[in-house]
C-alpha cells in the first residue's frame, strides 16, 4: 500500500512517498521532500501567511514531481492520499488541501484528512532505540528539497505501550496529549499563550540573532557551556535567572510569554552588555534551561499521575539536542516506570509530508474512505483540535 502524504500547514511544503507496514511491521519512506521557506520569512522574523500561502503554490507540484521520481512511482500507483487539514495557516492548508483534493478526484484515489498533531506524533515511531530498529540515509538534492530514505521495523504491543504521553513542541504548538491508543487522544495540557518554538523565536529577534530562533539560540547557549567548561567556571549560580512560567502550578498547562517579557527587560537593562558575546551566550543557555525544565517538569509530572508507560516528544523544538538529552536522563533517573521514550529522528521533527502519510495511515484504519466521492469531505481546519 502507498501513501501520499502532504503537508502545507505553516511554511514548509512537504511531500512524501510511503510504503504502508506489511506482514513484518514496517513503514518505508519512499521518499520525503520538503522545500522550506526560511529564506522567504526571515527578514520578517516569523511566518507571513500570505507570503507562505504563495510559497506552497509555488512549491507543491515540484516537490510532488520530486517525490514521485524519488520512489520511483506514478500516480497510478498511489492507494491513498493523506493531506494535513489542520491546525495551522489558512491560507497555507487551503493549498495543500486543495491540491490534494485535485488529485485525489483526478486519478480516483481514496483520500483522508490528517491532523497535524497526531502526525507529528505518530513521526516518532520512526525514532529511539527502544521499539524501532531504524536505517537512515539523508541527502540533499541540488534545489532546496531535502530527501531521507527510512524503514522502520514497527514493535509496538499496545498493553505495553499506551497509555502514553506525548509532548508536541514546535513554534506553533505546545500541547502534552493523553493517548489511550491510535486515534484515542486527549489534550490535557497546552499553551495559553505563546508555544515554546514562539518564544525562541522572539527571543532571537529581541537579540537581533535571526530567524528561526531555536537553531540560533542552541548554538549559542552551546557556546556559552563549552566557555564555561573551557574556563572551570563550576558554579552553577548564573549571572541572573529568568522566570520558569507555571512550573509549579497544578495544572498541564504553559506560558512562554513572561519569558519573552523577562527577555526583553533584560535587554533594556543592559545595553551597555549587548555587544558583549558572553552576555547574550548567557542569555541564550538561561532562555533555552528555561523552557526545558518547564517542559519536562510538566511532562513527567503528567506521565506520573496519568500513569503512562511511554513518554513521545515530538514537533520542531524536538530536534532539540539538549532538550532530548536532558529528557532522556530525567527519565531514566525518575521514581516511576517508564517503558519507553520516544523522539523523531531530528530530519523529522520539523513539519514533513512522511509523518502525514504514517498518521493517515492509521486514520484509514479507522475510518476506511471511499474511492469515488471521498474528496468532497475534506476541509481544511485552522483551529482543528485533537481528540
Amino acid at each position: 500500500m502507498l501513501i501520499l502524504g502532504i503537508e502545507t500547514s505553516c511554511d514548509d511544503t512537504g511531500v512524501a512517498i510511503v510504503e504502508a507496514p506489511n506482514k513484518k511491521g514496517a513503514f518505508k519512506i519512499l521518499s520525503n521532500i520538503v522545500s522550506s521557506q526560511i529564506k522567504t520569512h526571515a527578514p520578517f522574523g516569523g511566518v507571513v501567511p500570505n507570503l507562505a500561502a504563495r510559497e506552497h503554490l509555488k512549491n507543491i507540484e515540484p516537490c510532488l514531481k520530486t517525490a514521485l521520481n524519488e520512489a520511483n512511482v506514478k500516480m497510478k500507483n498511489i492507494d491513498l492520499i493523506a493531506v494535513t487539514i489542520g491546525p495551522g495557516l489558512i491560507p497555507s492548508l487551503l493549498i495543500g488541501v486543495n491540491f490534494a483534493k485535485a488529485l485525489a478526484y483526478k486519478f480516483q484515489i481514496p483520500i483522508v484528512p490528517v491532523n497535524h498533531i497526531e502526525g507529528h506524533i505518530v513521526s516518532a515511531l520512526l525514532g529511539g532505540d527502544f521499539n524501532f530498529e531504524t536505517r537512515i540515509s539523508n541527502f540533499e538534492s541540488n534545489s532546496n528539497f531535502k530527501n531521507s530514505k527510512i524503514e522502520s521495523k514497527l514493535k509496538i504491543q499496545n498493553s505495553k505501550f499506551f497509555p502514553a504521553i506525548a509532548l508536541v513542541v514546535s513554534g506553533g504548538h505546545t500541547q502534552l496529549v493523553l493517548m489511550k491508543d491510535f486515534g484515542k487522544y486527549k489534550i490535557i495540557g497546552e499553551t495559553r499563550d505563546d508555544a515554546a518554538g514562539e518564544c525562541f523565536d522572539k527571543v532571537a529577534k529581541l537579540l537581533e540573532l535571526g530567524y528561526p530562533g531555536g537553531p540560533v539560540i542552541a548554538a549559542q547557549a552551546t557556546k556559552f557551556q563549552i566557555s564555561k567548561s573551557k574556563f572551570q567556571i563550576k558554579s552553577k549560580i548564573p549571572n541572573f535567572k529568568l522566570p520558569r512560567p507555571m512550573i509549579k502550578h497544578k495544572n498541564y498547562d504553559f506560558s512562554f510569554s513572561g519569558l519573552k517579557t523577562a527577555v526583553l527587560y533584560l535587554v533594556k537593562d543592559n545595553k551597555n552588555k549587548l555587544k558583549d558575546e558572553k552576555f547574550i551566550q548567557e542569555i541564550c543557555h538561561e532562555t533555552q534551561q528555561a523552557i526545558i525544565d518547564v517542559l519536562i517538569s510538566k511532562t513527567l509530572r503528567a506521565a506520573k499521575e496519568c500513569r503512562a508507560k511511554t513518554i513521545i516528544l515530538a514537533g520542531g523544538v524536538a530536534a532539540n539536542t539538549e532538550l532530548r538529552e536532558q529528557f532522556e536522563f530525567e527519565i531514566r533517573n525518575s521514581k516511576f516506570e517508564i517503558k519507553d521514550f520516544l523522539v523523531p529522528p531530528k530530519n523529522l521533527c520539523t513539519d514533513n509530508g512522511a509523518m502525514i502519510a504514517m498518521a493517515g495511515y492509521f486514520g484509514a484504519k479507522r475510518h476506511p474512505a471511499p474511492r469515488d466521492n471521498s474528496w468532497k469531505r475534506i476541509k481544511a481546519n485552522a483551529n482543528l483540535r485533537t481528540g
